[in-house]
């Protein structure tokens, strides 16, 4: 079975369900919100509750907050423990720069778009594109 990277959003109400179901296929998961290193992932409310407020200078600052880096720490290694990517939307940019990362690594890349939204070209970029679950199961289990 594969090991697999989930990217999203921490607002995707999606995500959970599809970390149950690759698990219930048999597949390890990474969950970024209940890391196996412990803890409940990150949010940039665990550097400072106004992050949504901050200038450019604050923000070069969070990022080499201990927090941050502790869990990008967890996610570049979790990056490089997956063989296959699962990006599943609604996400935004960092889950982008995830898949982006794994398809240029050569790991097998999937979009799950779980409710249609607006049609992305680029997407032709990685192995498969669907709409269910099974259809994620289905382009992980396919060889090239």
């Amino acid at each position: 079975m594969a090991r697999i990277y989930v990217a999203s959003s921490w607002r995707n109400a999606y995500f959970p369900e599809v970390v149950k179901r690759l698990q219930e296929y048999g597949h390890e998961v990474y969950d970024f919100r209940n890391p196996p290193q412990g803890g409940h992932g990150f949010r940039w409310t665990d550097v400072d509750p106004d992050c949504a407020e901050w200038s450019f200078e604050q923000y070069s600052q969070g990022l080499i907050h201990p927090a941050a880096e502790r869990q990008f720490a967890n996610d570049v290694e979790a990056l490089e423990w997956a063989d296959t990517c699962v990006l599943v939307l609604p996400c935004g940019r960092s889950a982008h720069t995830e898949a982006g990362w794994c398809k240029g690594r050569g790991m097998k890349t999937i979009v799950y778009i779980p409710k249609m939204e607006e049609p992305e070209l680029m997407y032709k970029l990685f192995d498969a594109v669907t709409d269910s679950i099974e259809g994620v199961q289905e382009a992980i289990l396919k060889t090239v």
